[in-house]
């Protein structure tokens, strides 16, 4: 890739800046059991930027290019629909192992980080924070693969909880450290401030999430 920019970016960085007032740090959904770390996943990521990038009319696509022997190469661009800007960046990366699920591992790696870099998506510190925010908000160290079974199921979760469903609003059913359920809101939650007040979800300043009981009405 020659040019990482189209020659005038303007609406581009006007839409870019309404985007990166909308987001909300990456929520820490899985473990890695080799570092026994908390991390964003790719799942993550997209639900922290997705709604707030259609609602600003610009389009997101990451895609393979040819990169040199043992190593992934993945273009990442963002193109803004009513005036056609864009803005790219190109990610290379060494493949873990030399099959497809180590391409498949490296391209997800690569998704995810090239992403945040370019959006200035930050990942809330489970460590660093925890022991600062309100135990009734922290998160559940419960295993990756029991996290990720939550976020597949979670519109049956979101019908059983009785929430309305909220444009660019996601939810997530997570167990605080007492035991109890608790939903997370999370997305573009900014201008649905009210709205989430009136649901009973209340604001963690610390670690910037909206959050409420589940058995509370």
């Amino acid at each position: 890739m020659e040019s990482y920019q189209s020659k005038d970016i303007t609406e581009l960085a006007k839409a870019l800046l309404a985007v990166q007032s909308q987001l909300q740090p990456a929520l820490k959904d899985a473990e890695n059991p080799f570092t026994k770390s908390s991390y964003a996943t790719l799942n993550s990521v997209m639900d922290t930027c997705r709604a707030a990038l259609l609602a600003n009319g610009i389009l997101l696509t990451q895609f393979p290019v040819p990169a040199e022997t043992g190593h992934l190469g993945l273009a990442t661009k963002l193109i803004h629909a009513e005036s056609g800007q864009w803005h790219s960046s190109l990610a290379v990366v060494p493949l873990p192992k030399a099959d497809p699920q180590g391409y498949g591992s490296a391209q997800t790696y690569a998704r995810r980080y090239a992403l945040c870099a370019m959006l200035g998506i930050i990942t809330e510190d489970d460590d660093g924070e925890g022991a600062k925010m309100p135990q009734s908000a922290r998160k559940s160290r419960t295993p990756a693969h029991e996290r990720n079974q939550t976020r597949n199921t979670y519109p049956a979760r979101e019908e059983s909880s009785g929430l309305p469903k909220i444009d660019g609003i996601t939810y997530q059913n997570i167990t605080s450290t007492d035991g109890r359920p608790c939903i997370i809101a999370f997305g573009n939650t900014q201008p649905k401030k009210e709205m989430l007040m009136g649901l009973g979800f209340k604001w963690n300043a610390q670690r910037k999430m909206w959050w409420k009981y589940a058995d509370v009405a």
